[in-house]
C-alpha cells in the first residue's frame, strides 16, 4: 500500500483524515481509501458532501460469494455505520413468500437474509427496493451516491439528482463517509447531451418507451467518444408522459450505461456535444416487437422490472378484474415494492391480483431471482430490463417481450403466444427489407511491431510488475451476467469475446458497462483464484477500479495510446509501475 500522501490533490479535513488515518475503524478507512482512489482516476481535486446514497448488491444471484465475503469482512468493524441516510435495493427473493416462488437454489433463503441483516447493521435502510424514488422519506435531488442503473438515470433526468454510474462499493464506501469525489455527473459541464434520437415512432404502451431506451444503448460504436455514457436527447415523443413511461424509457436505456437522457420539451436541455443523430421509426419499433415476441411456450410471466408503481399493479389487477387464471398457462408473477404492496392493500388492489391466481411479490425484482430450470424453460415480461437481464449469464433464460395487455391475455388463457405478432409492411404494404438501425463493431486491424504507452494507476496501490498473457477488446464488457463469475469466461453471444476467458490474464478493455453491481464478481473470481492478473482500461471504470483498489489486484488506466487498438489477445505484455505512472509494453506479439 503506497503511503495515502502520495499523489494527494484533494486537501482534507479533520474528519476525511480520521476516517483515513483508520481513527473511525476500517471500514471508514477503506471506503476513504477507495474514493480518493476514485478521485484520482478521475482527476476531481474535492470531496463533497453528499445527501443520500443507495446500494445495490442485494441478491446473492447478484453478490455472490464476493459480496458476503466483503459485507461479513465490514461487519466486524464496530464503528461500520453509514453516514448518511441509505437505503438497499432489491433482494433476491421474497422472504415471507419463498416457497411460492419455488426457489431450489441451495441456502438461498439464509443467504439472502443474512445480506439484507449484514446492510442493516451498518445502518442502511432496508427498503428492498430498485425505485427509491417512489418511497416516501427518499430525498432525490442534490448531490448523491446511487448504485441501482434504473434509479441513477430516473433521477438523474426527472428528480434533481445528481449521481454518478456508482458500482455497488463505490456506493457503500461514499455512505459509510458521507461523501463522494466531485467529478462527473457531479459536474454541470458534464451532464450534457452526446447523442440526438429523432423518434418518429407513435409510442404510447410503457413497453413501447421501454423498447425504445434499449435500442438507444444497443446503438453504441467504439469510436463515440461518450466518458460518462450516452446522454441522448430524445426529440419527438408525445408531451405529458407518464410516470410509467418515463420509468420504463430510463430503466432500459440504463441496460447499456446511460446515466441520464433528455427529452425536448421536458425541462431545460443543456447544449449538446453530439457525436451521432439516430431515427426510431415505427418500422424499427414493429422490428423489436417481432424480434421479441414468444415463439415457443412461454413458462412463466414477470411483471414489475424495476419494482411496479402502483399505477402499474392497478393496470394489472384491472386486466385481472373478475377473471382467474387458467390452469394449463404460464403462472404470472407481479413484483412491486413493500411500500407500493401497502397502498395497493389499502385500496383493494392487491385482493383482485390474488383472486385471479397471480402471485404478488414484494422486497424483489425478476432479474435477481434465481429461477428453479426444471420448469422455468421461457419468460414472458413487459420489460426490456428484464429481458436483458434475466436471460444473461444470470439465469440464461430464454425471455420474450409483448405489452402487458399482452402478457396477461397469455396468463389468462385468452392468448396462445404464436398468435401475437405484428405485419412490418412500408408505404405501399410491400414488406420491408430495409436493414435494421443496429450498428456492429468496426473491424480491428491487427497491431504489428514494438507498443509501448505510459498511463496512471490508483494511489493506494504501490510498484509491481506484472508479466502475462493479454486478453483484448475494444468492445465494454458487462460483467454482471455475461461474464462467468467461477471461470472469467465472457458468455454474451454477439460480443466480440464471447467464449473468451479472463482468468490469469492481463485484461485490457475499455471499461465496464451494465449494472452496479459488477464489482462484485470481480470480487468472486478474486476470492476463487480466477481473476485477471491485473485490469488496464481506457478510462476510468467504476465497474473496475473499486474492486481493484479494495483487494490489491493491480489496476491502470488512461493511456497515451490506445491500448484496446495497439494490444492484442495472446500479445504477452509487461505492466510496470513505477511512482505514479504505469507503463505498458508488448514482450512478443501472439
Amino acid at each position: 500500500m503506497r503511503n495515502e500522501e502520495t499523489n494527494m490533490r484533494i486537501q482534507l479535513n479533520a474528519e476525511q483524515r480520521a476516517m483515513l488515518d483508520g481513527r473511525r475503524g476500517t471500514a471508514k478507512q477503506m471506503g476513504m481509501r477507495l474514493l480518493l482512489d476514485m478521485a484520482a482516476a478521475a482527476g476531481a481535486d474535492e470531496l463533497i458532501s453528499i445527501a443520500t446514497a443507495h446500494l445495490s448488491g442485494v441478491s446473492p444471484l447478484t453478490g455472490g460469494l464476493g459480496l458476503r465475503q466483503f459485507l461479513a469482512k465490514l461487519a466486524g468493524d464496530p464503528q461500520a455505520r453509514v453516514a448518511v441516510p441509505t437505503t438497499l435495493n432489491s433482494a433476491g427473493c421474497d422472504e415471507n413468500q419463498f416457497e411460492a416462488m419455488r426457489i431450489v437454489a441451495p441456502h438461498f433463503k439464509k443467504h439472502n437474509h443474512e445480506i439484507v441483516a449484514l446492510y442493516t447493521r451498518l445502518g442502511v435502510r432496508p427498503i428492498q427496493s430498485c425505485t427509491p424514488y417512489e418511497w416516501e422519506g427518499v430525498v432525490t435531488d442534490g448531490m448523491a451516491a446511487w448504485a441501482e442503473s434504473n434509479a441513477i438515470a430516473f433521477g438523474n433526468s426527472y428528480c434533481g439528482l445528481y449521481t454518478n454510474r456508482e458500482s455497488g462499493l463505490s456506493a457503500l464506501a461514499a455512505a459509510l463517509t458521507g461523501y463522494a469525489p466531485k467529478y462527473g455527473l457531479l459536474r454541470e459541464q458534464n451532464r450534457r447531451p452526446n447523442l440526438r434520437v429523432r423518434v418518429t415512432a407513435a409510442l404510447n404502451d410503457p413497453t413501447d418507451f421501454s423498447i425504445l431506451g434499449d435500442w438507444i444503448g444497443k446503438q453504441r460504436q467504439p469510436a463515440w467518444q461518450m466518458r460518462h455514457g450516452p446522454i441522448p436527447l430524445i426529440v419527438g415523443l408525445p408531451d405529458g408522459l407518464t410516470h410509467e413511461q418515463k420509468k420504463a424509457l430510463t430503466a432500459a436505456a440504463a441496460n447499456y450505461g446511460c446515466p441520464l437522457l433528455y427529452i425536448d420539451g421536458l425541462g431545460d436541455v443543456p447544449e449538446g456535444d453530439f457525436q451521432a443523430e439516430l431515427l426510431f421509426d415505427s418500422l424499427e419499433l414493429a422490428r423489436r416487437y417481432e424480434e421479441l415476441r414468444p415463439r415457443t411456450a412461454v413458462s412463466l410471466i414477470t411483471i414489475g422490472c424495476p419494482q411496479a408503481s402502483i399505477g402499474e399493479v392497478r393496470a394489472t389487477a384491472q386486466l385481472l378484474q373478475n377473471k382467474t387464471l387458467t390452469a394449463d398457462a404460464p403462472p404470472l408473477w407481479v413484483f412491486t415494492s413493500a411500500q407500493n404492496q401497502a397502498i395497493a392493500e389499502k385500496t383493494g388492489i392487491v385482493d383482485v391480483i390474488r383472486q385471479s391466481g397471480a402471485l404478488l411479490l414484494e422486497n424483489t425484482c425478476p432479474e435477481v431471482v434465481p429461477y428453479d430450470q426444471s420448469w422455468v424453460k421461457h419468460v414472458l415480461t413487459n420489460s426490456m430490463k428484464a429481458e436483458h437481464y434475466i436471460k444473461s449469464g444470470l439465469n440464461g433464460i430464454p425471455t420474450s417481450v409483448m405489452k402487458l395487455a399482452d402478457c396477461v391475455a397469455v396468463a389468462l388463457g385468452e392468448m396462445e403466444s404464436g398468435e401475437w405478432g405484428v405485419e412490418i409492411a412500408a408505404e405501399g404494404n410491400e414488406v420491408a427489407t430495409s436493414p435494421s438501425h443496429r450498428i456492429t463493431p468496426s473491424p480491428r486491424h491487427l497491431a504489428t511491431g514494438p507498443f509501448t504507452a505510459a498511463g496512471r494507476g490508483l494511489p493506494s496501490q504501490g510498484d509491481f510488475t506484472i508479466t502475462g498473457e493479454a486478453f483484448v477488446t475494444d468492445t465494454p464488457i458487462t460483467l454482471l451476467g455475461f461474464v462467468n463469475r467461477e471461470t472469467g469466461v465472457i458468455e454474451e453471444p454477439g460480443h466480440p469475446a464471447d467464449g473468451q476467458s479472463m482468468a490469469g490474464k492481463i485484461a485490457i478493455f475499455p471499461k465496464g458497462s451494465g449494472s452496479s453491481v459488477a464489482p462484485y464478481v470481480l470480487l468472486e473470481l478474486f476470492y476463487r483464484g480466477m481473476a485477471p492478473l491485473a485490469i488496464v482500461n481506457s478510462e476510468i471504470d467504476q465497474q473496475s477500479a473499486p474492486a481493484c483498489s479494495l483487494e490489491g489486484i493491480p489496476y491502470a488506466y488512461g493511456f497515451d495510446e490506445s491500448v484496446v487498438q495497439q494490444i492484442q489477445s495472446g500479445d504477452v505484455v509487461e505492466l510496470l509501475r513505477q511512482g505514479d505512472v504505469v507503463t505498458v509494453r508488448v514482450i512478443s506479439r501472439g
